[in-house]
């Protein structure tokens, strides 16, 4: 079970040839005060899991959230086209981490594995006009960071860096796959 609406999560586990369901979580996925970009995106993970595991009492429920954050700040999705060209005009030529929070949660056993994957990008420096540009073309409006990397967004950085670039995307698939495991779940079916 995938705890998310998001095309893009539900592209990157079909990779993993598991057969799953969708259902959206609905979470409140406001910070809390004082609370960390790490702390958040493993909350909200593990949120997002549990708010659909009554509704299915024996599968293994995966949940993930991300965020990005740069200098201090924790930046979500931008919603306003505004808001995404001022990320990317802040994030030019610098250095942003992306933390993505993924949790599975077993109702068959109630027990639950959460980890937070870091990936870091560096971005080009971006002209206004590149900016702009990308914003209409892309609509990165639903996107932490204000850009999708399983598009044209690979056109803004420099360079990647991280254990799994699918982190970026939103589902870190390489621990997802360890997780699985250790649900005896294996992606390959090997016992």
């Amino acid at each position: 079970m995938l705890a998310s609406s998001s095309r893009w999560r539900r592209e990157l586990l079909d990779r993993l040839q598991i057969p799953y369901q969708c259902h959206s979580p609905d979470i409140d996925e406001t910070p809390r005060s004082g609370e960390t970009p790490h702390a958040l995106v493993h909350r909200l993970a593990l949120s997002k899991a549990n708010a659909v595991a009554a509704r299915f009492p024996h599968h293994c429920i995966i949940g993930s959230d991300q965020v990005a954050v740069f200098e201090g700040d924790i930046l979500g999705k931008p919603h306003t086209a505004e808001k995404a060209c001022a990320n990317l005009a802040r994030f030019s030529g610098q250095r942003v981490t992306f933390l993505t929070g993924l949790a599975l949660l077993d109702t068959r056993s109630q027990r639950h594995q959460v980890h937070v994957e870091p990936f870091e990008v560096v971005f080009r420096t971006l002209s206004t006009q590149e900016i702009e540009h990308y914003v209409a073309k892309e609509q990165p409006l639903d996107s932490a960071g204000s850009f999708r990397m399983e598009g044209l967004g690979i056109a803004l950085f420099e360079k990647l860096e991280g254990r799994d670039p699918n982190a970026l995307i939103g589902l870190p698939l390489i621990a997802l796959c360890n997780m699985l495991r250790q649900a005896d779940l294996d992606p390959l079916g090997a016992r």
